[in-house]
């Protein structure tokens, strides 16, 4: 009996070697992973750090995805594919990072555990998640606040979250 598929959206985002092409790998092996096809992805953008600020600049785009796994299963596939790019795990929080992947949506579910928080809790504030999210779809609801996310990046200051669309 076919297991039944859900929608989610991944975010990608590196700021260390080759930034767009490491999101795009990054994407590319998720494609390639067991219960998951990658369906469309936004542009990618060239975006200012948060939360620690004197790094590099960042590369993000967000994917969506048709998975027959659960949201646990699929953060473990995100996690292993961080670890092939030599993520390391240690690594200090909002540091500089090969590769970060995570699930932002996983249809319109909400789940809160320890080793995972769906929708992301940081989403709405984020214009380098919710801009590529507008690029995909615009009219996506966010099952907690109830607001597309045309209308939360309308809500987000672009002072100190600055995007600019790689050509």
């Amino acid at each position: 009996m076919p297991r039944e598929t859900h929608i989610a959206y991944i975010s990608a985002g590196s700021n260390i070697g080759k930034r767009r092409d490491n999101c795009r790998r990054g994407f590319e092996a998720l494609d390639n992973s067991e219960g998951v096809s990658v369906r469309r992805i936004s542009r990618y953008y060239r975006t200012e750090p948060q939360d620690y600020t004197d790094q590099e600049w960042f590369a993000n785009a967000v994917a969506c995805v048709e998975t027959r796994l659960e949201p646990l299963q699929l953060l473990a596939i995100l996690q292993a594919i961080q670890r092939r790019f030599g993520r390391d795990k240690d690594a200090f929080r909002f540091g500089p990072r090969i590769l970060d992947l995570d699930i932002l949506l996983f249809d319109d579910r909400t789940l809160c555990t320890d080793a995972l928080e769906i929708p992301h809790p940081r989403m709405h504030k984020r214009r380098f998640v919710l801009q590529p999210i507008c690029d995909i779809d615009p009219n996506i609801v966010h099952p907690s606040l109830h607001q597309t996310m045309s209308q939360l990046l309308q809500n987000v200051s672009e002072e100190g979250q600055t995007l600019v669309p790689y050509p």
